[in-house]
């Protein structure tokens, strides 16, 4: 029996979530991620059983970690403004620093595997941003609306924004965007007159 190395489990963890976000899930072959991880492609089944079980730990992992960023500070019993507040911070926050996290996270919310592997990666972040809006429409301070309108319009410009803020560049013929504090809490500021109650 061979023994775990950590350092190696990290090592193909962390080159598989790149050449995803690279080349896509059809680009990750245990061939090629053994290669840039510099292992043996029997070394990559000693952490995992196969390719799948690859990615539903590394989902797992990442919903995780960024459970713990978006939730940091955040409590779905204070005021909706408040809240929401935190949760645009935290959230820009983790995806500037981890834009490579960021990616895996959005590609795996549209492809094939995100129903199948939601139910496997249990996650108290829904239950927390489920309470925090019903919380805010039983006190009047948010707009009843469905979910996915909700979400739309409370992070949508978020991510856009930030997604304008990586490539360096806004929209076609503008000129170099970045985003400042200024400018999200400006921005925050419309979603939240948005989604008051009228």
């Amino acid at each position: 029996m061979r023994i775990r190395d950590e350092n190696k489990e990290l090592a193909i963890r962390e080159k598989a979530l790149d050449m995803i976000v690279q080349e896509g899930f059809d680009g990750l072959s245990m061939h090629k991620l053994a290669k840039a991880a510099g292992v043996s492609p029997a070394t990559i089944y000693i952490y995992f059983k196969d390719r799948e079980d690859l990615i539903v730990q590394i989902y797992r992992e990442e919903s995780q970690r960024m459970t713990e960023a978006t939730l940091d500070g955040f409590d779905p019993a204070m005021p909706f403004e408040e809240g929401l507040r935190i949760q645009w911070v935290n959230r820009a926050n983790y995806c500037l620093r981890y834009p490579q996290r960021m990616h895996f996270m959005e590609q795996m919310r549209h492809s094939p595997f995100h129903d199948k592997f939601r139910q496997v990666a249990e996650n108290p972040f829904i239950a927390a941003m489920k309470s925090f809006v019903c919380n805010a429409i039983k006190r009047k301070e948010l707009e009843e609306l469905p979910l996915e309108v909700y979400w739309s319009l409370a992070f949508a410009p978020l991510y856009q924004l930030i997604k304008f803020h990586m490539s360096h560049r806004g929209e076609p013929g503008a000129n170099e965007f970045t985003l400042d504090k200024i400018l999200l809490n400006k921005t925050l500021e419309l979603v939240l007159k948005a989604l008051r109650p009228a």
